[in-house]
C-alpha cells in the first residue's frame, strides 16, 4: 500500500521516514519530495509497504502526531492522475484555437441589447 505523508518538517530525510514506519512493519520504499531546482523538501512524502494491515496499522498510529517538530498528516495515497484539467479546454479558445467572438449578447444570440 502507498501511503502519503503530508506537513513534513524540510529537515525530514527518507531514512527519518524509513525508520519511523519500520516500526509497523516492513517498508519497500520512502521518498520525500524534493524541489527539482532548489533540492529542498517541499514538506510531503510517500512510504510504500506492503503488508496492508501493517500500512493501516502505520495510518491509525502516526496520523496527526507529532515527528520532527511538525504534527503530521498520514494517508492512504491516492492514484495519480497525470493530467487533472481537460485537455480540450484551451484558456478561452475553441478546439481550432481561436478566441471565442460571440460577444457579451444575451443567452438568445441577439447581441448586446
Amino acid at each position: 500500500m502507498n501511503i502519503f505523508i503530508s506537513n513534513l518538517s524540510y529537515n525530514v530525510t527518507e531514512g527519518d521516514l524509513r525508520q519511523a514506519f519500520e516500526a509497523f512493519g516492513q517498508v519497500m520504499s520512502a521518498t520525500v519530495i524534493k524541489d527539482k531546482q532548489s533540492g529542498r523538501s517541499k514538506g510531503f512524502g510517500f512510504v510504500e509497504m506492503p503488508v496492508q494491515a501493517e500500512a493501516q496499522s502505520a495510518i491509525a498510529a502516526l496520523n496527526g502526531q507529532a515527528f520532527k517538530g511538525r504534527t503530521i498528516t498520514v494517508n492512504e495515497a491516492r492514484p495519480h492522475a497525470a493530467n487533472r484539467r481537460c485537455k480540450d479546454k484551451k484558456g478561452g479558445r475553441d478546439r481550432e484555437g481561436d478566441r471565442d467572438r460571440r460577444g457579451g449578447g444575451d443567452r438568445r444570440g441577439r447581441g448586446r441589447y
